[in-house]
């Protein structure tokens, strides 16, 4: 007796109240979501990192997608992530993949797997294998969103993939690369954010780059995080079903505007570089400079600017 009234009154754990309080959320949230005009407005944070759980439930919903199919490359453990809160409300097949040791036993820890159709692959993504990853696991057709960031060679790897790829994507940039370079770190298989530059501060690509990829893969940039760090896109195919106030795609500063103190000292200890203090660290970093071509490296002094 003693041990039901236990297990009746239990309190959830915090991924439970988590659980709870998005059911909520997304119960009133779902009625205004016509009435929406920019993309920070539909912002919440259950599993995401910052309000990407919001963005993504909202573009879902406006593309009438229920059950949709994904692709998320870079979950660590699957603790906080893109697409973690719709393997929870949602029926989904979904594709997770990260290079970290013991990858599946990781994300056992925070997710029960017969829950849902989800596939966990520990594997090192990279420009050479992306499209064989995709087919051999047969998610190369229909996808619904698509979700990347490890920290590194992003625009290489959407260089790679075929137009129309997916319905959404959600793809990590630098905003420390300013808003009018088009640039990215060079495509180096084994790309180590800590080990290119010590500060942590040199990765990825800016957003500017990003959204010229991704205009060649037939996507519409609309948007990213108040955080600054995800750059939303929906298909040209569907964008007419989003009732957003469309940004302007080469006036992007406000997208790039970014506080957020994440920088690394030699020692690898927290430095917390302000803006005006980010460029001097990372000035003579190499990047490619895609307006002279894809093989041509330059160091950020002399095309980054605030």
């Amino acid at each position: 007796m003693l041990n039901f009234l236990k297990k009746l009154f239990k309190r959830p754990n915090q991924d439970g109240l988590k659980l709870q309080a998005a059911y909520s959320h997304f119960f009133m949230a779902r009625k205004q979501y016509h009435n929406l005009k920019n993309l920070s407005e539909a912002e919440y944070k259950a599993f995401s990192q910052n309000g990407e759980d919001g963005i993504i439930d909202y573009l879902l919903s406006q593309l009438n997608i229920n059950e949709p199919k994904f692709v998320e490359i870079g979950i660590g453990d699957y603790s906080e992530s893109n697409t973690r809160l719709l393997f929870e409300i949602r029926n989904v097949n979904g594709l997770v993949i990260d290079a970290i040791d013991e990858l599946k036993k990781k994300v056992l820890k925070n997710i029960k797997l017969w829950r849902n159709n989800l596939t966990v692959l520990e594997k090192k993504v990279d420009s050479s294998n992306i499209n064989e990853i995709l087919k051999s696991n047969n998610f190369n057709k229909n996808l619904d969103l698509f979700s990347l960031d490890i920290d590194g060679i992003d625009y290489w790897i959407i260089k790679e993939l075929p137009e129309n790829f997916s319905k959404i994507a959600v793809v990590e940039f630098n905003p420390n690369f300013g808003s009018s370079a088009k640039v990215t770190v060079p495509n180096i298989k084994e790309f180590d954010r800590s080990t290119y530059h010590y500060s942590n501060l040199c990765f990825g690509a800016s957003l500017a780059a990003i959204i010229q990829i991704m205009n060649e893969k037939n996507f519409i940039f609309i948007g990213t995080n108040q955080f600054r760090c995800n750059a939303f896109f929906v298909n040209k195919n569907y964008i007419e079903m989003i009732n957003l106030n469309i940004p302007n795609q080469i006036n992007i500063d406000k997208f790039v505007n970014s506080y957020f103190r994440e920088s690394r000292d030699e020692k690898g200890n927290l430095s917390y570089l302000n803006k005006k203090d980010i460029l001097e660290k990372i000035k003579d970093c190499e990047v490619i400079d895609l307006n002279s071509g894809i093989d041509k490296k330059i160091r950020i002094k002399d095309i980054v600017s605030y």
